[in-house]
Order: structure tokens, then sequence, then C-alpha cells
């Protein structure tokens, strides 16, 4: 699944771009540069999704973006809860647990966004919920 969320840049007229998330209405940055502004978005989203994973807030899944579109991702760890949190549905985390054969709080930490999940866990955890681990650069 990719995790990106489309972002608008609009032009300043002082010079300098806003960026808001069609997705998140109330989740917006700004940037002197495209590339800073792109930058402060990543930053802004991780936060605003890092907020909702730690309150239990419901996160929209991210629609597909078309190809002219900007788009970003949170940062990994962000992502990898996310990913977590996705895969899992209407699964509770109880269930979760007991299908890996840990604890509550373990299966937990999968969801915890200032939390670093090994590859081994997220592995095991995908295939408990019939999913395939992949990874990329970009």
């Amino acid at each position: 699944m990719d995790i990106r969320y489309p972002v608008v840049l609009e032009a300043e007229p002082g010079g300098g771009f806003f960026v808001r998330f069609p997705d998140f209405e109330d989740v917006f940055t700004e940037g002197s540069t495209r590339d800073e502004a792109l930058c402060n978005a990543v930053e802004a989203l991780s936060g605003m999704l890092a907020f909702k994973l730690e309150n239990g807030h419901a996160i929209p899944r991210p629609e597909a973006v078309p190809p002219d579109a900007d788009a970003v991702a949170p940062d990994a760890k962000v992502q990898a809860a996310l990913l977590v949190r996705f895969a899992r549905g209407a699964r509770s985390l109880a269930e979760v647990a007991r299908a890996l054969g840990t604890s509550w709080p373990s299966a937990r930490r999968l969801e915890d966004p200032s939390h670093w999940p090994s590859l081994k866990s997220l592995d095991r955890v995908a295939a408990v919920m019939g999913k395939k681990l992949v990874l990329s650069f970009e």
C-alpha cells in the first residue's frame, strides 16, 4: 500500500508556497521554496498522523494520487504504524496479539508511531494478516 497523501501547493503573492491537504482540512504548512514547502508538508503530515494514531482517531486511507499531482508520505515510523493499522482493519489488537503469540502491549507497539518495529516484526504481522511486506527506496 502506498501511503502518500495529495497536497496542494498555492503560490503566495509575496513569494513562497502555502500547502494544504485535501484529505485533512485542519493540516497546512508553508515554505519559501517548493522544496521547502514539500519538506514541511512531510513534517506536518507525520505529526498529525502520529497524533491521530496515538489517540485512536480515524485516519482515512490515502486515495490514488494522479501522476501529475503532488503528494507526500509521512516519515517511516508513522508509515509502519499506519500500515499495521490499515492491515488490521476491524480486528482487535487482542486478536492480533493472539495470532502473533505475543502480548497486547507488544501488539500495540506495532501501531505506535514513536516505536521502531523490526523488519521481522513487520513481516510477521503482515503474514498474520494475509499480507506480504514489501520495501522500496524512492
